[in-house]
C-alpha cells in the first residue's frame, strides 16, 4: 500500500512498511524511512508507484486554474478528494487527487487551510484584496528590477533625484528604491556611493559632504523659524568704560570685549565683558529649545551654522558703537601686575571698536611691541599693557609656551581656496586667550565656592571631558574651568552664564543641585561638539585636497612624526604614508601626491627621498 503524507509543510509519497492505529512506517523512493502520524496520511492507493503519481501530479497541477477551482468550490469547507471528484467528474485517480491537493496548497489567497487536506474558499472581498496586494507586489517587483537595471547601466532614474544623499546616509531600507540600489551595487561590484557617483548624481562633492552632515545633525534643516518671542534685554546700568573686541573679519558672534581703566597708583582695572544672551533667552522657551538642540555653532571653511538665529545674535553681539548688555568681570591689577581683586556685574557696556585681526596683527605683533619707532595705532598703550599682564597670567598657570607653532586660516571664495599660515601665540592670541582662561577659571571657582551647579571642562592624564564637578584642568593649569565666555556660540556657556547672572543678582539659580537638565546638557553637548569638530576637521582636509588640485601640487615636503605618520610642511595635513616606514622620526621627506579623491576625502602619498635627517639618525631609508 502506498500513501501521500504531509511532512514539514510538503506533500510526499511513499510505501507503508508497517502500521499501527496511530503511526505508520513509510519508506520513500529515496529509501528514507520515516515514522508518520496517522493524521498526516492524506491518501492511500495501491497503484501506480508513488514516484509516478508525484511526477504526473506535478504536470496536472500546472494545468489547474485557481480562479476556476475557487468558483467551483462554493463557500463551505471541503476535503481535497471531495473537490477532486467534483472537478474531474469521476472518482479521481491518485495523481489527480494529489494534483488538486498541491494546487490548493499553493493557492493560499484562494483557499484557507482548515486542517490536514481540508480547505475553505476565501471570502470574495478577502480574495479581491489579496489579489490587489499581489498585483501591487508584482508591479513593485517590476519597478525594482527596472530601477536596478538602470542603475547597473549607470543611468540615474528620476525617482532618485530627491533621495540623494539621504538614501546613502540615512536610508529607509524597506523602500524599493533602496533595494534596487543595493541590488545594482552588488551586481556592479561597487559601493552604493560609487555607483551613484558613476550615475553622475554627485555633481558637487562639496555639496554632498555638506548635505550628508546636515542630514545627520540637522534633519529639519539649518534655517531658523521666525522669532516670535521678546528678546530685548532688560534695562541695565551703563558702565563707565569704552571696550574693544578683537576678532577676524568673518566673526559676527562677538562674544567678548576688553576695557582698561587706569589707576592713579600705576595699576589698572581690566574689564572682561561677555555678551549676555542669557538675558533674552528664557529657559525652556522656543529660542532656548533651538539653542539646546543645536548646542554649538558649527564652523567649517567658507561657512558656519550658528547656534542662535541672526535676529538674536544682532541683539546681543558686542557690536561696534553700541551699548550692549554684558556680563562683566572686573579685575583689579597692581602696578607689578598682581591680581588684587575681582568683581562681577551685569550691565550695559559701550563697545567703542571691533578691532579685526587682519589689520591689528600688522600693528600689534612681536616686532612692534615696545618699539618706539613704530607709528602709533589705536589702543596701543592698552594692548601692550595687556600683553604684559597676559604673560604674568600665563606664567602663573605654569604654562609658558615657548614653542613656535603655526595655525592656518581657510579662506574660501567661491571655488577658490586660500590657506594662510598664522603664527600661534601672537600677542593678540595671548591677550585674548589668557583673559578668557582667567574669566572661565574665576567664574568656575565662584560657582563652586557658592555651591551653584555649573558645567566644567576638566582634563586629567591627557583626557578632556565635560563634567558637573569642578575638577582641575591639568592642560591649562587651573583648579577648575567653566566655559562661560562664548554664550553666543556654545550652549554650555549659555547655561553657565545663567548661573553666574543668578549669583551676581542674588537670585535662585536656574539649575538647582542635581539638576537632570544639567546632566543631559553635558551628555548631549559632548556628542554634538565632538561631531561638529570632526566635521570641521574633515572639511578642512577636503579643502586642503582642493588646494593641492588648484595649485597643481604633485610633490610636498613633510616631517615624519612616527612610523608612517607625517605632517606636511606648508599645510595642516597629518596623514599616513606607508612607504615612509623606516625613516627616522624628525626627518624631513619629499612625498609624491596622487589619487586625490574628493568624495572619500583621501589621497596617496608616496615616499620619494629624505631631505634632512635628525642628527645621529641611523634609521634605514626605504
Amino acid at each position: 500500500m502506498h500513501v501521500i503524507f504531509e511532512e514539514d509543510g510538503q506533500f510526499k509519497a511513499g510505501s507503508i512498511l508497517s502500521e499501527t492505529e496511530a503511526t505508520a512506517q513509510v519508506e520513500t523512493a529515496s529509501g528514507k524511512r520515516s515514522k508518520i502520524k496517522a493524521t498526516n496520511l492524506l491518501l492511500r492507493f495501491a497503484a501506480p508507484a508513488p514516484g509516478e503519481v508525484m511526477t504526473e501530479a506535478e504536470t496536472l497541477a500546472a494545468e489547474l486554474d485557481a480562479d476556476f477551482l475557487w468558483e467551483a468550490a462554493g463557500s463551505d469547507e471541503f476535503g481535497f478528494e471531495q473537490l477532486a471528484q467534483e472537478y474531474y467528474g469521476h472518482a479521481p485517480r491518485p495523481a489527480e487527487s494529489v494534483a488538486l491537493l498541491q494546487k490548493l496548497h499553493a493557492s493560499p489567497i484562494y483557499f484557507h487551510k482548515k486542517g490536514k487536506g481540508r480547505y475553505r474558499p476565501a471570502p470574495a472581498e478577502t480574495l479581491a484584496a489579496a489579489k490587489a496586494g499581489l498585483e501591487k507586489k508584482r508591479i513593485a517587483a517590476e519597478k525594482q528590477a527596472h530601477l536596478a537595471a538602470e542603475l547597473a547601466a549607470f543611468r540615474l532614474p528620476p525617482d532618485y533625484a530627491s533621495l540623494i544623499p539621504r538614501i546613502l546616509i540615512a536610508p529607509d531600507k524597506n523602500t524599493l528604491e533602496y533595494k534596487a540600489l543595493e541590488e545594482a551595487a552588488a551586481a556592479a561590484g561597487l559601493s552604493q556611493l560609487r555607483l551613484i557617483e558613476r550615475c553622475g548624481a554627485i555633481p558637487s562633492t562639496l555639496e554632498f559632504h555638506r548635505m550628508s552632515f546636515t542630514l545627520e545633525w540637522f534633519p529639519r534643516g539649518t534655517d531658523f523659524s521666525p522669532v516670535t518671542e521678546p528678546i530685548d534685554p532688560p534695562e541695565l546700568p551703563l558702565a563707565g568704560v569704552r571696550a574693544f573686541s578683537m576678532d577676524d573679519e568673518a566673526t559676527t558672534e562677538i562674544d567678548d570685549a576688553l576695557s582698561i581703566q587706569w589707576r592713579d597708583d600705576g595699576g589698572a582695572r581690566v574689564g572682561i565683558h561677555i555678551a549676555a544672551p542669557a538675558l533674552g533667552i528664557a529657559p525652556g522657551s522656543a529660542l532656548d529649545r533651538v539653542a539646546r538642540e543645536r548646542l554649538s555653532t558649527v564652523y567649517f571653511p567658507g561657512d558656519k551654522i550658528t547656534m542662535l538665529p541672526e535676529t538674536l545674535i544682532h541683539h546681543y553681539t558686542l557690536g561696534e558703537a553700541h551699548d550692549c548688555p554684558a556680563l562683566s568681570l572686573y579685575v583689579d591689577v597692581a602696578p607689578d601686575l598682581r591680581v588684587l581683586g575681582t568683581e562681577t556685574r551685569v550691565e550695559q557696556v559701550h563697545i567703542a571698536d571691533n578691532l579685526r585681526h587682519e589689520t591689528l596683527e600688522t600693528q600689534f605683533n612681536d616686532a612692534t611691541l615696545k618699539n618706539p619707532d613704530v607709528p602709533d595705532y589705536p589702543y596701543r598703550r592698552e594692548l601692550e599693557w595687556l600683553r604684559d599682564f597676559a604673560a604674568v597670567l600665563e606664567a602663573g598657570r605654569g604654562k609658558t609656551d615657548t614653542v613656535d607653532r603655526v595655525d592656518y586660516s581657510f579662506k574660501v571664495e567661491g571655488e577658490h581656496i586660500r590657506i594662510e599660515p598664522r603664527r600661534r601665540g601672537s600677542p593678540i592670541d595671548k591677550v585674548v586667550s589668557e583673559l578668557m582662561i582667567f574669566a572661565n577659571a574665576h567664574w568656575g571657582g565662584w560657582l563652586a565656592e557658592q555651591r551653584v551647579p555649573g558645567i566644567y571642562r576638566a582634563q586629567a592624564n591627557g583626557k578632556t571631558r565635560m563634567t558637573t564637578a569642578p575638577d582641575p584642568h591639568q592642560g591649562l593649569g587651573v583648579d577648575q574651568y567653566a566655559w562661560s565666555t562664548s554664550p553666543l556660540r556654545r550652549y554650555v556657556d549659555l547655561v553657565n552664564q545663567r548661573q553666574i547672572i543668578s549669583l551676581a543678582g542674588g537670585t535662585e539659580p536656574v539649575y538647582p543641585p542635581r539638576s537632570e537638565a544639567l546632566f543631559a546638557v553635558v551628555r548631549d553637548f559632548e556628542l554634538a561638539y565632538d561631531a561638529y569638530a570632526e566635521y570641521q576637521r574633515r572639511m578642512e582636509r577636503y579643502w586642503m585636497l582642493r588646494w593641492l588640485i588648484q595649485e597643481n601640487v604633485n610633490e610636498v615636503t613633510a616631517s615624519v612624526i612616527r612610523e608612517d605618520l607625517v605632517r606636511f610642511d606648508t599645510l595642516p595635513m597629518v596623514t599616513r604614508a606607508p612607504s615612509v616606514m623606516g625613516v627616522a622620526p624628525g626627518s624631513r621627506v619629499r612625498l609624491a601626491i596622487s589619487d586625490i579623491d574628493l568624495l572619500d576625502i583621501a589621497f596617496h602619498a608616496e615616499y620619494l627621498e629624505t631631505v634632512t635627517a635628525p642628527p645621529d639618525s641611523a634609521a634605514a631609508v626605504p
